[in-house]
């Protein structure tokens, strides 16, 4: 008998499954959706008279967008974006202690299944179209690239600003507090790029950076989990990747997987440019 495990992948939240089936929706569904992920999840807890107007569709069509989503109706809708508020919210603190947390498996082996479903569901979850133009958008030589992170995202922000800045140039990192930032968004606009690492519990001046860049005529490009970051709210681009894990703590290697999955298309799509570069940077570490 094997006793290799089967590894499940997480299912979409609902905000990814939205994303996803964008482009199936009718016009008026198309309404409805962009009114619910322009401010996710609470734009979905109004009433559906009030949700109806906002997204400047009919009732019965709002119901319906809720229905083609698989709920029975409005509450059910409703309950269901309230327990991922709830999920959003959660603290270190407020999950399970660590002695209920993967009880009965090896604890290597449980948090390693645990990391590979929520690869495999990053990667499942991800519209391809959306992908492929975050990749487009990081390729465009006319383009200033700015990564930005939180508290602990913004090391992955930096691992991938270290790698984008040898593949092609105009490349930085900017720091997410109001007090480091306010002096570099003001040469922000319509040319440049800011990704964004953040997810929960997001963190406020990271929101308010992109928020600022965006205003500004900026595209944001945001890498979070699957609840969204408020971010979304700015961001032309979403790229959630699944981070729980049975620990007090969030797992960050689906936001590493899309982060190298983005240098290496990049660095694919400007071989010719990069590897020049590449080669120099070389010859400077050899000394030659």
């Amino acid at each position: 008998m094997s006793n290799e495990s089967t590894i499940h992948s997480a299912p979409p939240s609902l905000a990814e499954r939205v994303r996803h089936e964008m482009e199936s929706f009718t016009p008026s569904e198309k309404r409805a959706a962009h009114v619910l992920l322009s401010h996710y999840p609470f734009a979905g807890l109004d009433t559906v008279a009030e949700f109806a107007a906002r997204a400047g569709i009919s009732a019965p069509s709002a119901l319906r967008f809720v229905t083609r989503l698989g709920f029975g109706g409005f509450p059910e809708f409703q309950k269901h974006l309230r327990e991922e508020l709830e999920a959003q919210l959660l603290s270190p603190l407020a999950k399970a202690g660590p002695s209920e947390i993967g009880q009965g498996a090896p604890a290597l082996a449980a948090f390693a299944d645990a990391v590979i479903g929520n690869l495999k569901a990053t990667v499942e979850n991800i519209a391809p179209t959306e992908f492929d133009a975050v990749v487009a958008l990081l390729s465009d030589p006319r383009r200033h690239i700015h990564f930005t992170g939180g508290r602990f995202t913004g090391a992955l922000a930096r691992y991938a600003e270290s790698h984008f800045r040898i593949v092609r140039s105009h490349v930085d990192f900017i720091e997410g507090q109001p007090a480091l930032w306010r002096d570099r968004v003001i040469e922000i606009g319509r040319k440049d790029v800011l990704v964004a690492f953040d997810i929960r519990r997001y963190q406020e001046d990271v929101t308010a950076l992109c928020e600022t860049a965006a205003k500004q005529g900026a595209t944001v490009v945001l890498l979070t989990d699957p609840w969204l970051s408020p971010i979304a709210r700015v961001a032309r681009h979403v790229l959630p990747a699944h981070i729980t894990v049975p620990s007090n703590w969030d797992s960050s290697a689906g936001l590493l997987l899309l982060a190298e999955a983005l240098v290496a298309a990049v660095t694919k799509r400007l071989w010719e440019t990069a590897k020049p570069r590449m080669e120099a940077v070389e010859r400077l570490r050899s000394g030659k």
